[in-house]
């Protein structure tokens, strides 16, 4: 059950449903809400999260055998992304990792905190680590801007899109043309009893979870629940580049990843659409995308933007031509998607591969 924000009570809040249920929607103007995000003038609540705390002296190299990412040396207030894998390598769980010098701080989507605090609790073994779910106690709060009056909350920084050491770009799109630098994205923890008053304090407006979520989609960033499903493999969401470590040392599913990337190809690949938006409506995410009478793949995320129009995120068969006109169709209405690459259909295959394509990029500063 979702914890209810006490920010649901301001004026005009309406409540979100499925992930996000327990916080805003919107507060009773989407479109304003988002240009005030992006211009970083608003804070969206995210109190929908989860959050899991990992303390003790072996806390980083037990999370780093574990994941597929490399934080055995995460500084204090380093932030990082890591991914924890099934054998054969699907995403099981996603998580925004920040070190605060004693716990490392794991923010997740609220229905997965329990579980994962479960299955951490199992893997501790004899080593000298605490697992705690902490979701009641704190809460997140997002923003595209960093927030001076919160310079004492810990805050994740997202790394989205630059390519992390040991990571690699999935896409053609030059590094410096990747639409996710428009959205920089911070994470607030912040205790849930002073939630209200650390808004207040903010100089922020509110803005709901529709804005969010807009501006995620327009960056092409994945979330775990929406992007993801059980066969769902890192490289068809371009998440190498941000969330797994290609040189470090054993962890569960790191067969696939390496197998996938130096020899094969992701059978399906994230997509950006452009949607027709005569219609005034939107498909529902998780209805299908088709190309001509057959169905290619699914919606997985949808939104109103406040510049673009109908856009959405797809995942797609990798066999699909980049040039492919495609549809989306849900409940018999029609709509005209136009695709932009986000993942190649090229893709993988790193092995013989002439040098300097689909190199990874280097990481900035």
């Amino acid at each position: 059950m979702s914890i209810q924000s006490p920010l649901l009570a301001r004026p005009g809040a309406v409540e979100a449903a499925g992930a996000d249920a327990g916080t805003a929607a919107h507060y009773g103007d989407p479109l304003r809400e988002q240009r005030a995000l992006a211009r970083g003038e608003a804070v969206t609540d995210l109190s929908s999260r989860g959050v899991v705390t990992v303390s003790g002296p072996d806390r980083l190299s037990w999370l780093n055998t574990l994941s597929s990412q490399q934080v055995l040396s995460l500084a204090p207030g380093e932030s990082t992304e890591l991914l924890l894998l099934s054998v054969q390598g699907r995403i099981e769980h996603d998580a925004h990792v920040l070190d605060d010098g004693e716990r490392a701080w794991l923010i997740v989507e609220g229905s997965e905190a329990a579980d994962l605090a479960a299955w951490l609790e199992s893997m501790k073994f004899m080593l000298r680590v605490e697992i705690s779910d902490v979701s009641g106690d704190w809460a997140v709060v997002g923003s595209t801007a960093p927030v001076p009056a919160w310079a004492d909350f810990l805050v994740w920084t997202d790394p989205w899109p630059r390519v992390g050491s040991g990571g690699h770009a999935y896409t053609e799109t030059e590094d410096a043309a990747h639409p996710g630098y428009e959205r920089p994205w911070y994470e607030y923890l912040i205790p849930r009893d002073g939630l209200e008053a650390a808004v207040d304090e903010s100089g922020r407006s509110l803005a709901g979870a529709m804005a969010a979520e807009a501006l995620r989609i327009a960056a092409w960033r994945p979330r775990l629940g929406a992007e993801t499903d059980d066969k769902a493999i890192p490289h068809e969401l371009d998440l190498i580049r941000t969330a797994v470590h290609l040189a470090k040392g054993c962890y569960k599913g790191q067969e696939t990843i390496a197998r996938v990337h130096n020899l094969g190809h992701p059978p399906r690949r994230l997509v950006f659409l452009q949607l027709d938006g005569s219609q005034h409506t939107l498909p529902a995410a998780g209805s299908p995308v088709k190309l001509g009478e057959r169905a290619v793949g699914r919606v997985t995320s949808v939104a109103q933007h406040y510049e673009m129009g109908a856009v959405a995120l797809a995942l797609i068969k990798r066999s699909v031509a980049p040039d492919a006109q495609l549809v989306v169709e849900d409940e018999g209405e029609l709509y005209a998607a136009a695709q932009e690459l986000i993942v190649s259909p090229d893709a993988g295959a790193a092995v013989g591969r002439p040098a300097g394509l689909l190199r990874a990029p280097r990481p900035r500063s």
